[in-house]
């Protein structure tokens, strides 16, 4: 089993105020990691905005939201996990100023942003964190999984511990004769899409089908958000299921084959895929989407990673609104925000070459029609 666990945030959303500066973006200009106001001539961002989406950005967006307004005064920033679906629902209609998606926009829903927005979409990587093979299997602490394994577990086609495959994976190791329950989301789901993404392109044949934020295998156990799997997998003994790493508690994380070894779940290994991956084209001038490395056999590289993005317009009908949009993005990819991802949530924080690089496409929101 996992040993030690970090400190997670339960609620949904936080209000407060205090002081900080508008920009964001720059050493000079952000927030210190403890909510200090920073520079005493930097101009401060009043007003309220909601976000809602990816439920893997939970325990960030609350350490995020409460430095940010804890420094602010006047502003009020909520952020709802309902999933990264409804997320973008909410956002695609005009119902939050931002919000949090562990996969970035397909091209329906990219136009559909554009007129939302009236012009060009932010689409930023904001927390990238390793997706966890979490299992709940009494007398196993150290569990090997090669990809076309775990499609298997997860399309139902190896259905007890003590399976040929899962021996082969873990030689040495005594497997009991015990059935697995997998656990999959049940709503749509980014860290579904992402999952099934590394499935597709690593498991090959194993994994037959088209990847999808919506679980594609019938039957089964499934459960509402990352929450839901988490408490599925440590009800039951037999049980696997898949989650973002920093919400995995004190589950098992199974390590997974990637080249000629078994590689962890680590904030490292998973910023290591980001900086191997190619961004997409055809999204936008403010969109930084990437095609991640699913592929990989590099040492030193977990290929289950999501990377969830922040979704924003480059342009709201009010300043208000627009300066306090601008002013958290920026400081949730600056180096002090990124940071506190890091401490609350076990992110893997930005490199500072991608940040250059998403920065101007933050920097770009303002107020217009």
């Amino acid at each position: 089993m996992r040993h030690g666990s970090r400190a997670r945030f339960a609620a949904v959303g936080i209000v407060a105020s205090g002081a900080l500066l508008l920009a964001g973006c720059g050493a000079a200009n952000e927030a210190p990691p403890s909510g200090g106001a920073g520079a005493s001539n930097a101009p401060t961002v009043s007003g309220t905005i909601a976000g809602a989406g990816a439920s893997s950005q939970q325990a960030a967006q609350e350490a995020w939201i409460a430095n940010f307004t804890s420094a602010n005064s006047g502003a009020n920033i909520t952020y709802d996990p309902s999933g990264s679906g409804a997320g973008r629902t909410q956002f695609l209609g005009g119902g939050v100023a931002y919000a949090g998606s562990d996969a970035y926009l397909k091209p329906e829903e990219l136009t559909q942003a554009q007129t939302r927005c009236g012009g060009d979409v932010v689409e930023v990587p904001a927390y990238v964190s390793p997706i966890a093979v979490i299992y709940n299997l009494q007398g196993v602490r150290d569990l090997q999984l090669a990809p076309a394994t775990i499609a298997q577990i997860f399309d139902r086609k190896i259905t007890n511990w003590n399976d040929p495959a899962i021996a082969a994976d873990n030689p040495g190791v005594t497997l009991p004769d015990l059935a697995i329950t997998p656990v999959n989301r049940s709503d749509k789901s980014g860290t579904t899409q992402n999952f099934a993404d590394y499935l597709k392109v690593a498991a090959g044949a194993s994994w037959p089908y088209d990847v999808s934020d919506a679980w594609p295998v019938q039957g089964g156990e499934a459960a509402q958000g990352t929450s839901g799997v988490v408490g599925a997998v440590k009800a039951g003994n037999g049980a696997i299921g898949y989650a973002d790493e920093s919400q995995a508690q004190d589950l098992g994380q199974a390590k997974v084959k990637v080249g000629t070894t078994y590689a962890g779940p680590t904030a490292e290994a998973a910023a290591a895929v980001l900086e191997a991956s190619t961004r997409v084209d055809g999204q936008g001038q403010y969109a930084f989407a990437y095609k991640l490395a699913r592929d990989t056999t590099a040492s030193g590289t977990y290929p289950i990673v999501l990377v969830s993005y922040l979704l924003a317009c480059s342009k709201y009908p009010d300043a208000a609104t627009a300066d306090l949009v601008k002013a958290y993005l920026g400081y949730v990819i600056s180096a002090d925000g990124q940071g506190v991802a890091a401490q609350s949530a076990g992110a893997a924080p930005l490199s500072d070459t991608l940040r250059t690089q998403i920065t101007p496409a933050v920097e770009a929101i303002a107020a217009g029609s």
